[in-house]
């Protein structure tokens, strides 16, 4: 590992630790060159599926709009950003253990819902009525009845 402060080439591990669940594992170095101290985290790379859309339209899983999607929904809610990104985990791992080359985006959408149903009803409602494209008061009804159920 280079050292970002020197360039040197030669570092040493002081320290290794996971992090974020066992995910990933934080080392600290140190550079033998200028003894300044940093912070690494090395993850497993991982391919993720690629998404086709509804119009057949096929394009790489991007984090981003997940979590820009997520956001959206869970504008001015009580939910803490730790949650979020846990469910977003969440999502990803799924994602990966399903082996799949490709998934369709409603498959995706039923997982981002199935989450939101469990950080917050709101968000829930509201990421819902946008994917499942609610034409009136009734589907949202039906939607809140279902959620009075479980």
């Amino acid at each position: 590992m280079r050292c970002p402060f020197c360039a040197a080439q030669d570092t040493r591990v002081i320290d290794s630790r996971l992090a974020n669940d066992g995910d990933q594992v934080r080392r600290r170095r140190e550079c033998s060159a200028c003894k300044e101290r940093f912070t690494t985290y090395e993850i497993a790379e991982l391919s993720l599926p690629r998404i086709i859309k509804r119009e057949g339209i096929r394009e790489p899983f991007d984090e981003n709009k997940l979590r820009a999607g997520m956001l959206r929904a869970l504008e001015k809610r009580p939910v803490e950003s730790d949650a979020i990104e846990v469910a977003i985990n969440r999502i990803k791992k799924d994602l990966m253990a399903t082996g799949e080359r490709e998934i369709p985006a409603r498959e995706l959408g039923e997982k981002v819902m199935k989450e939101l149903s469990g950080l917050d009803h709101v968000a829930y409602v509201r990421f819902a009525s946008v994917y499942r494209s609610f034409q009136d008061v009734n589907e949202f009804t039906a939607m809140i009845e279902h959620l009075k159920k479980q």
